[in-house]
């Protein structure tokens, strides 16, 4: 499977496989921004180690990755705070909707993963900290991973999410009473807004990612995390990266991943590729449904999978 005839061989029956699911399910109403996005949209796009990326469909059309972005967020912060950050944020899946609040004050605070939008407040927070630009410093290293210097905010989702976002203050504010959150939260609000309206496609999703593909290792060469870190963002990825479906998702896909409520999932194979699925239908749980399907198709017909 390193050709490129047969990489598109593979993409073009994954894309025919999923075409009857494809605007299946709901764009994310609750983000109007996002509510009005065509659902019938579809691509997918795998990039090898040495930056070669090959796609179907949609591939090149940006979109807005929303969570996805976590994942990278997570990466920088990681490499700026080692194990210092799991002090503020732990890593087991939450069993709850992305949004809940229930489990905050059982728990004092902490977040269960960095993957729920509490934890990723708290990784942008501590991102903030570290490097006092934490939206900008995020968008220049996914422009710089994925050789795409256009990569920018989107102005109207962030709108969106800002006028919208009473939840995200609530967790904000509930976590900053535990002394979990250390700058003001209306700073952190906006970075984590600007960070989440991120637009990129398929290939520049995909190629971005390849350093978790890598062992740590990005573009250029250079190393962001070590191998056991590298490990650490993929099996946080596995068990926490698509909300409270993870368990099915892995069930299914058998690979480390990400999603977000734009329709995208980024998905990793350690050592081999990276890969990212765009459709903007959605299952109940945030999930897309082509997407997942996609990806389902991809290790069951190439047998690529962490299991």
């Amino acid at each position: 499977m390193k050709q490129a005839d047969d990489y598109q061989e593979l993409l073009g029956r994954i894309a025919a496989d999923v075409a009857p699911l494809i605007g299946s399910g709901t764009p994310a109403e609750y983000i109007p921004a996002l509510a009005s996005v065509d659902p019938r949209r579809f691509g997918m796009a795998i990039a090898d180690l040495d930056g070669t990326v090959y796609g179907v469909g949609d591939w090149r059309l940006p979109f807005s990755a929303q969570s996805i972005t976590k994942v990278f967020a997570l990466a920088l912060a990681l490499s700026l705070d080692g194990d210092a950050l799991w002090e503020r944020v732990g890593r087991e899946p939450s069993g709850n909707p992305f949004n809940s609040l229930v489990q905050l004050e059982y728990e004092n605070g902490i977040p269960r993963n960095p993957f729920i939008n509490a934890g990723a407040l708290v990784v942008t927070d501590r991102l903030q900290t570290l490097t006092g630009d934490a939206s900008s410093d995020l968008l220049e290293f996914l422009r710089a991973e994925s050789g795409n210097p256009d990569l920018a905010f989107d102005q109207e989702v962030a709108d969106s999410e800002g006028e919208n976002g009473d939840r995200n203050a609530a967790l904000a504010h509930f976590m900053a009473s535990y002394g979990n959150i250390a700058n003001p939260v209306p700073i952190l609000l906006d970075h984590y807004f600007w960070q989440c309206s991120i637009r990129a496609s398929c290939a520049d999703l995909a190629l971005a990612a390849r350093f978790l593909a890598r062992h740590g290792l990005r573009a250029d060469g250079s190393r962001l995390l070590s191998r056991s870190e590298a490990k650490q963002v993929n099996a946080v990825m596995m068990t926490c990266g698509t909300y409270d479906a993870a368990g099915e998702f892995a069930y299914r896909v058998g690979l480390p991943g990400k999603s977000g409520v734009g329709g995208g999932i980024v998905a990793v194979v350690p050592g081999r590729c990276t890969l990212c699925v765009w459709s903007p239908g959605l299952d109940r749980r945030g999930n897309s449904v082509a997407g997942v399907a996609a990806l389902d198709r991809f290790t069951t017909l190439t047998g690529l999978s962490v299991f």
